[in-house]
């Protein structure tokens, strides 16, 4: 009920500045002594049965946040304390870039939905792994922390051609300071990204991601985030390339650029908005039917993170019984507020609580 109330104000607010001084105010509470520790024991979750076995990392939890909400690895500190397992940063590229011009995220609140096109926005790749290091240097070798997806792509005037080079960029750069990559080509908001996801240029990028991993001294697992709007044959093909590049997983999905999902209402809005991701409850069908086309053409080897259209527990729970090893939340943070992960969790628990067994995929 608290959340509701602050939740209308905020909504007053433009989105992305509603966004960042929401998480500004939670991280700075978060630095008062004993702040986080408050946070953590109104939001926080600590429970072994939730542990979760996923391409060779050990989750606290399933519960995650995707890609795009903390971009620079500025809230990492707040985001722990609000329960959630794994935090998947950026997508960060390798020289700082602005985006594209505001407004830039918009509401749908009679979907729960959101349009996004903020058009890999962020720091570059050297001061977020400053910021990382900070972070492992204080909490690397906690008992049950956190755990760090890096989330990384290519910058808006770096041509298709040579987009291996930039993945590969922040790769070696965040090596060490993350606990798996996830390749982005499928965010909409960056003029002809989508096009990377065939399959010649796939190979190319990561053919020489898996190499450049090979020669460090400690591998990292590797992911591939793809698009909602896939074809079926599109997806076939993304899925027999995983397995033959011997990927650890895929993301499924990423923001979608259909508009057909939304109500009458929602869609005059996006009209009026124009370009940009749609993410939430509109989505939450299609990348459902993603997830499992992906884990039936892989003979359910391939581990797939769920994200898309998870808005509350149940959409969770819906997720990993078909076959997904983890669950992210973007949208459905933003309208359920701070109780999101741990909320999630605890219809998690419930549902496992008798089977007195982990998670493993």
């Amino acid at each position: 009920m608290m959340y509701q109330i602050l939740r209308d104000l905020l909504f007053r607010l433009d989105a992305e500045h509603a966004h960042e001084w929401s998480m500004g105010l939670l991280s700075g509470f978060c630095r008062l002594p004993g702040g986080r520790r408050l946070i953590a024991a109104c939001y926080g979750v600590r429970e072994p049965l939730l542990e979760t076995q996923a391409f060779g990392l050990r989750f606290p939890n399933p519960v995650g946040l995707a890609a795009g909400f903390d971009k620079n690895a500025e809230h990492l500190e707040a985001l722990s304390a609000l329960g959630f397992g794994f935090v998947e940063i950026g997508t960060v590229t390798p020289r700082p870039q602005p985006g594209n011009p505001r407004p830039r995220l918009f509401r749908l609140p009679a979907d729960q939905a959101l349009i996004n096109r903020m058009g890999f926005n962020n720091d570059g790749v050297e001061a977020v792994g400053r910021r990382l290091a900070d972070w492992r240097t204080h909490h690397w070798d906690e008992p049950g922390r956190m755990l760090i997806g890096g989330n990384i792509g290519k910058n808006k005037d770096t041509p298709n051609e040579e987009a291996w080079r930039d993945y590969e960029a922040c790769f070696l750069q965040l090596h060490g300071m993350v606990d798996y990559f996830v390749v982005n080509v499928s965010s909409p908001n960056t003029p002809g990204l989508r096009a990377l996801q065939e399959t010649e240029a796939l190979t190319g990028i990561l053919g020489r991601l898996q190499e450049a991993n090979a020669r460090m001294p400690e591998r990292v697992p590797i992911l591939l985030k793809i698009a909602p709007d896939l074809s079926d044959a599109q997806i076939d093909d993304i899925a027999n390339l995983t397995l033959k590049m011997a990927l650890d997983g895929v993301v499924a999905n990423n923001t979608s650029i259909a508009r057909n999902p939304l109500s009458e209402r929602s869609r005059r809005l996006a009209a009026a908005i124009g370009t940009g991701g749609l993410s939430g409850a509109p989505i939450c069908e299609r990348s459902l039917q993603v997830l499992k086309r992906i884990r039936e053409k892989t003979q359910n080897e391939l581990p797939v993170i769920a994200s898309g259209g998870i808005l509350n527990c149940w959409d969770a729970q819906e997720r990993l019984r078909s076959g997904a090893c983890l669950v992210q939340v973007w949208t459905g943070f933003v309208y359920g507020g701070p109780s999101t992960a741990s909320s999630i969790c605890k219809l998690l628990l419930h549902g496992i609580g008798t089977k007195n067994q982990k998670y493993t995929h």
